[in-house]
């Protein structure tokens, strides 16, 4: 297919192009850089709305909010986790089919700033809907292929994958550290829209480091892996037209509500998931060896949902746990309810360049992916149990400061599985489905996100006891399992540590 012809955007840096291949960062590909900035300012204005967000929905009308029933509130905030990791799939088509990855970044960037406008700017449910669904899209063309870009930067079995990851990992964090302080006081001082607007300047600085800095990504993603034939795209458009009729209809009919959206949400994910491990061990362009890789994936995409079904929760039950159970008073000065989100991304600031040097160092001898894997899950039912003992005060009685050791478990466990799934997504991806392998890859933390506003509805404060210690002790069991086949999985993953 001939390639498109240049973008607006594209004049401001395609012009001769130096080669970067060899050029470093302390010892990675000097494209890190580049995205490790995207991805921070993305993260930044994504959780520093993500964190006010069900506050908003459930606050009374004095207190600024829209006066949510709690529970459908918190259950709506997992549901919408979930659709903006499901929205991986758009952006992985997109970019495999039609632009390539690097243009799917940007052009992502820019819907997600536009969502975050429309937060800020048009009020009550119309501005959370516009808002919510353009910020889903951009974040999930965005994320996909900045993940999968930076993976392009690697050779396969590359050493330095799982440190490089890490090291990204540390600019989601960074992000994801800073935007809901910068969120949460502005949402006090100022109301909600105050902080869904610096969520919006957050991306839009973002945006401008990503075009200044676009040449140390080389020819990194410039094209379609599979482009998709002119003779498609009337078919294409027809498709996505039926859709919007097809979502619209729902909607309209009262199909889907905002109480069942969790459960209508979880059952698009499983099909969607179903349907895309289907294309990709049946698809021709797919070798065995490829097929063999693909087989690897699937129990760590299951346990990559059951982590993610208990790491989100801080977005939903912990949210509620924070504004409900927690003494936030410090020095005479009670800090926001939100800054809950922003407590577990400081171990990870402190503890991603050390594990990012301890993979780099132990190299070939370091765990296996499947072993990592296990441990990250059995860590986070180890989290989960720690809150049990803090289950038989009353009111706002629990520390902050325990809390905070708690999150350093959290951390832990992300470090183990988090960025380690991201490296190898990109490393047992079929060559030609490189986006679309990490469009899969975020469906099973589109599920466990989706899950984590279901299992919210199951939280009480009088019944903290069961909830803590029954999740906790099943997310240790099906670490164990992983455990178990991590012989398996790494024979099947053919040749990727």
């Amino acid at each position: 297919m001939p390639r498109a012809g240049p973008r607006p955007w594209d004049s401001l840096s395609m012009s001769a192009v130096p080669d970067v291949a060899d050029r470093t960062f302390f010892g990675h590909p000097i494209g890190l850089v580049n995205l490790f900035g995207v991805e921070l300012w993305e993260r930044f204005s994504f959780y520093g709305m993500l964190t006010i967000l069900g506050y908003y929905l459930y606050y009374s009308a004095t207190d600024g909010g829209l006066g949510m029933e709690q529970d459908v509130a918190i259950g709506l905030v997992g549901a919408y986790g979930g659709l903006v990791y499901l929205s991986t799939i758009i952006g992985g088509w997109v970019s495999d089919r039609l632009i390539g990855m690097e243009r799917t970044v940007f052009y992502g960037g820019v819907v997600v700033m536009a969502g975050h406008i429309a937060l800020a700017l048009i009020p009550g449910l119309t501005g959370v809907g516009v808002g919510l669904v353009l910020v889903a899209l951009g974040s999930g063309a965005l994320k996909s292929n900045a993940s999968a870009l930076l993976g392009t930067l690697y050779p396969k079995g590359d050493p330095r994958v799982d440190g490089g990851f890490t090291l990204f990992y540390l600019g989601i964090n960074l992000g994801a550290f800073v935007g809901p302080l910068i969120t949460g006081l502005l949402q006090e001082g100022w109301g909600f829209h105050a902080g869904f607007g610096a969520a919006a300047a957050g991306m839009a600085l973002g945006l401008i480091q990503y075009v200044v800095f676009r040449r140390n990504l080389g020819t990194a993603g410039r094209e379609p892996t599979d482009p998709l034939p002119r003779r498609a795209y009337g078919p294409v458009a027809a498709m996505v037209v039926a859709a919007i009729l097809v979502i619209v209809l729902v909607l309209v009919t009262g199909l889907v509500t905002v109480d069942n959206l969790p459960d209508v949400t979880t059952a698009l994910i499983v099909v969607a998931a179903a349907a895309y491990f289907a294309v990709l061990l049946t698809h021709r362009r797919v070798t065995p060896l490829e097929r063999s890789r693909v087989w690897a994936f699937l129990p760590l995409f299951l346990a990559n949902v059951v982590f993610w079904a208990l790491f989100q929760q801080i977005f939903t039950v912990l949210a509620v746990y924070s504004d409900e159970r927690m003494e936030w008073n410090i020095f005479g000065w009670t800090a926001p309810s939100n800054w809950i989100g922003s407590v577990e991304p400081v171990w990870i600031i402190a503890l991603s360049p050390l594990f990012a040097l301890l993979w780099t160092r132990l190299g070939e001898r370091a765990p296996s992916t499947p072993r990592k894997f296990a441990l990250g899950v059995i860590g986070m039912g180890v989290a989960f149990l720690l809150f049990v003992p803090l289950a038989g005060t009353t009111g706002r009685s629990v520390p902050a400061l325990a809390v905070l050791f708690i999150m350093a478990v959290f951390a832990v466990s992300e470090l183990l599985i988090s960025p380690i799934g991201l490296a190898v997504s990109t490393q047992l991806a079929p060559e030609h489905f490189r986006a679309q392998m990490m469009a899969l890859y975020f469906l099973s933390v589109a599920l466990g996100t989706t899950l984590s506003g279901v299992l919210a509805r199951f939280y009480s404060p009088d019944d903290e006891f069961a909830y803590f210690g029954i999740t906790g002790l099943v997310a240790i069991a099906a670490g164990a399992v992983i455990a178990g086949l991590s012989s398996w999985i790494t024979r099947y993953m053919s040749g990727v540590h």
